[in-house]
């Protein structure tokens, strides 16, 4: 198996970039293009837990717009073959919180393009 073929990692990417700018703009319409619309798709959170593309779906919809801000370090993709990557961060929300979030996504290329499939945002509890 390829690992980090070039224009593959572009690609997600480039399909990650789009999220990123989507949640902080909370435009519910990409967000919810971009995850799977399946019920195997999972979205672990700082305080739910979400099984299936609908309750994914709902949680977007209800979650306040306020203080989505972030700044993205140490962000890692990796490409396995044409059609699975993962995309691991971390994140502070500026400028207030010193905290470290930490994000994990495992993206698929669908018909439709890269999906998220599997996705898990939580926070660094402590000084590590």
């Amino acid at each position: 198996m390829d690992i980090n073929i070039p224009d593959v990692v572009a690609e997600v990417t480039a399909a990650f970039q789009r999220y990123e700018k989507a949640l902080i703009d909370n435009d519910i319409a990409v967000l919810d293009e971009l995850f799977w619309q399946s019920p195997q798709t999972v979205r672990f959170g700082v305080g739910e837990n979400l099984y299936g593309y609908d309750a994914i779906a709902t949680f977007r919809s209800n979650r306040s717009a306020a203080n989505l801000e972030r700044v993205l370090i140490n962000t890692v993709i990796t490409t396995y073959g044409r059609d699975f990557a993962t995309v691991n961060t971390e994140f502070k929300r500026p400028p207030s919180s010193d905290r470290i979030g930490r994000q994990s996504q495992t993206w698929m290329r669908t018909e439709k393009g890269w999906r998220v499939v599997s996705a898990h945002v939580s926070l660094l509890i402590g000084d590590g």
